[in-house]
Formats: structure tokens, C-alpha cells, sequence
């Protein structure tokens, strides 16, 4: 296969590659304070045209290398936060409009740059410092609460149902929240993790993987994380070496896939 971004490959690290939604469309952001979106053809090999893959447009923004970019659940929008800003900005996909969030009301951070959004499209959660969680209404991007964990939260995730919450600490605990009222529902520790990385929760609701700076990936059942405080895995995923920095399951929730970044391809399917 071609580079999807051959038409403008990016001159620096990029931070976001990630399908549309509902389009035959990729986009690609990152330190080069662009975000990219290229039509992704159908490879053909009697079509010169399947090997292009054209782009459709960048947007600049100035001063803004992004730290992470994602489209919204409707396909309409896309967020993008900085390496070191407190504002973020929403391209209006439709409109054509580039909105910046110069301050959000009742959100006091020095930087903003991990979030997560709803599976629903309601809410975005932003990851603040010193373990405060930050729930955002996506219509109008205001505070609706905020959550606090102890130490520091490195990681969160939605159920698929968007109903709770599992953010992660450095620490290497796991707290599980109820979205509608803010409240912790129950906390756990990942076993063996001295400093939690990533986490994922699968489609069908019925796995939480956790992956730490060892490079263990622990696999638990949702129903044990909900009820235990020191749940046994199912499986500890040993394969990588350098620290667990991505975790995702595959619609289906046949497959998981296990990435560091701090090596080049080390990516496991399990």
C-alpha cells in the first residue's frame, strides 16, 4: 500500500493518524501545527487513480504543534489540543471554520492536551494535571463536572455505552466513575503495574486491557474490575519490551492490538 499522506507528508513527528468515522477519508496531524485530511481510495492496481490518494485540504495553525487530533462521533468536527496551550481548537468540517476554545469556564490548566470522546457524542473528557478529570458538554464545549483521582491520571476511557469512565493512574490504579452523577463507583489496582501507561475497555463491553512502563498488557473481564480490588487478569501480555504506550480492541473484540512508541514497529495483534 502507498503512503496515505504521499500528496503532503508532514516535516515533523506526527502525533494523529485516524479514519473518518463514516468517509473514505484519513486524517494526519502533528508538530508540523497541521492537520491533514487525504480522500483514501480503494487500491486498484488498473486504477492509476487507487494509488494517489489526493488531499483534500490542511489547515494551519499558527503556532500550535498539535499533541492530538480526532474527529468527532458524527464525523463533523475535529479537536485538536497542543503540546503547550491551555486552548484548544474545533474545525468546524461543514462550516469550514476554524473555532478556537481560547477558555473553558472552571477549567484551571496550565496545559491541555489528552482527551477522550464519548462514544455517544456527548461528552469530551479532558485529562488534567495533579489527577483532576475535566467533563465537557461536545455541543457547547462548557464544564459540566469534574473528577480527581489520586496521583496522577495518565490514561482514560469510555464504556461503549458512555455511561462510565476508567482513568488510569500513574500509580497504577484503576478508578471506575459514573458519568451522570461524577461519582466513583469502585477502584482497583492493576496487578505488577509500577506506573500505568494505557487503557482501553473492548466494543462489547466485556474486556478492560491495561497497559504499563514494563510493557505488560494486563487483560481483565469488566464484570471482576467492577466488584474486586485486586482483580487477577485473564492474561498478562508480555510481548513488549519497552513501556505499553497504546492499547485497542478491534470492533469485534477479536483482536487486541498492544504498541510501543518508544521502539520502532513494536506492534502486537493478540
Amino acid at each position: 500500500c502507498p503512503p496515505a499522506n504521499q500528496e503532503r507528508f508532514a516535516n515533523g513527528r506526527l502525533a494523529t493518524v485516524q479514519f473518518h468515522p463514516c468517509a473514505q477519508v484519513v486524517m494526519t496531524a502533528g508538530q508540523d501545527r497541521s492537520v491533514s485530511l487525504f480522500q483514501v481510495k480503494n487500491f486498484n492496481l488498473s486504477y492509476v487513480d487507487g494509488i494517489r490518494n489526493p488531499k483534500i485540504q490542511s489547515i494551519y495553525l499558527e503556532s500550535f504543534p498539535v499533541y492530538k487530533a480526532c474527529f468527532s462521533v458524527d464525523g463533523e468536527q475535529v479537536i485538536a489540543t497542543g503540546t503547550h496551550h491551555k486552548m484548544f481548537f474545533v474545525y468546524d468540517m461543514m462550516g469550514g471554520s476554524i473555532i478556537p476554545i481560547e477558555k473553558v469556564r472552571g477549567v484551571e490548566e496550565r496545559f491541555l492536551r489528552s482527551f477522550e470522546l464519548s462514544p455517544d457524542g456527548s461528552f469530551m473528557l479532558l485529562t488534567g494535571t495533579s489527577g483532576y478529570l475535566h467533563l465537557l458538554s461536545m455541543k457547547t464545549k462548557e464544564l459540566i463536572g469534574t473528577m480527581k483521582v489520586n496521583g496522577r491520571c495518565t490514561a482514560t476511557a469510555f464504556t461503549p455505552d458512555s455511561s462510565k469512565i476508567y482513568s488510569y493512574s500513574k500509580e497504577g490504579e484503576v478508578f471506575i466513575w459514573d458519568v451522570r452523577s461524577r461519582k466513583c463507583l469502585h477502584k482497583f489496582e492493576d496487578e505488577g503495574s509500577l506506573e500505568g501507561k494505557c487503557i482501553a475497555v473492548s466494543k462489547n463491553n466485556q474486556y478492560v486491557a491495561c497497559g504499563s512502563a514494563s510493557g505488560v498488557v494486563n487483560l481483565y473481564t469488566t464484570d471482576v474490575c467492577l466488584k474486586e480490588n485486586h482483580p487477577k487478569p485473564v492474561k498478562a501480555i508480555m510481548n513488549l519490551v519497552t513501556s505499553a504506550t497504546c492499547v485497542t480492541f478491534n470492533p469485534t473484540t477479536e483482536i487486541l492490538a498492544v504498541a510501543s512508541r518508544e521502539t520502532d514497529e513494536a506492534v502486537k495483534l493478540v
